[in-house]
């Protein structure tokens, strides 16, 4: 009797579904909610109406920054000026498209890529280039659909029921208002940790360096820009000498 090697093989990876990363935005969701009822919290505070705490979660949809242009509203500044302070503050977000594009083997759909670019938060892009980086072949449109729609909601429904809430409600527990600010770059920083790369390391250096300097001698905005600029400087750099060692 002729005797048959049992051969084991390895099934192809399946790719990621819709609902797959409606699972892989629950740690999102859970840090976005406490954060956007803090949000609509002070948003009414500062005398806005639910409603348009409610406008700036789901227009804006910019985090950190809806605090500051609520802030700088509510304390006389020009629309042009907080407009101007936010853009600069979320100016990184132009570099997010071209980063994951680079890494993402498949062709793209316009109307699918305009639905999850909207919700390409710092969160939801650091979550996307875990998973290009594990393994890009998995990653599709209607997994990022999951993931940043899933993220945009809870954002939105936690500022509505922040605003609706009522002023005081937290008065009485102070470390609980302080950690809700800090849950959004503390995700953020995990997600980071996880797509960190020992190559990446000059360049997350030289960001963290333009990034406190810019601190230290003139404003937030402008620190986020050099963090940026010396972040891509020092990566762009680091490629042209890779290239000129290999020839």
């Amino acid at each position: 009797m002729e005797s048959r090697a049992a051969v084991t093989e390895i099934p192809p990876r399946s790719d990621a579904s819709l609902l797959e990363g409606v699972k892989d935005s629950l740690p999102i969701v859970i840090s976005y909610l406490p954060v956007a009822f803090a949000f609509g919290m002070n948003a009414t505070r500062l005398g806005f109406t639910p409603l348009e705490s409610l406008f700036f979660s789901c227009i804006i949809y910019a985090g950190a920054s809806q605090f500051v242009i609520t802030t700088m509203l509510a304390a006389g500044s020009s629309l042009w000026v907080a407009a101007l302070t936010v853009m600069a503050m979320d100016v990184r977000h132009v570099l997010y498209g071209p980063s994951l594009r680079s890494r993402i083997v498949r062709q793209l759909e316009k109307p699918k890529t305009a639905l999850w670019a909207f919700g390409l938060t710092d969160e939801v892009f650091a979550a996307a280039t875990a998973k290009l980086v594990r393994d890009n072949r998995r990653w599709t449109e209607n997994w990022m659909i999951g993931i940043a729609f899933c993220s945009w909601l809870s954002w939105v429904t936690g500022t509505l029921a922040g605003a609706y809430s009522g002023n005081g409600l937290l008065e009485g527990y102070p470390a609980v208002e302080a950690a809700m600010g800090f849950m959004l770059p503390a995700l953020f920083m995990s997600f980071l940790l996880v797509s960190f790369q020992r190559a990446q390391s000059r360049s997350v250096a030289a960001s963290l360096a333009g990034a406190v300097l810019g601190v230290t001698l003139f404003s937030i905005p402008v620190a986020i820009l050099a963090g940026i600029v010396c972040g891509c400087l020092t990566a762009v750099i680091e490629h042209v000498r890779r290239d000129g060692d290999a020839h």
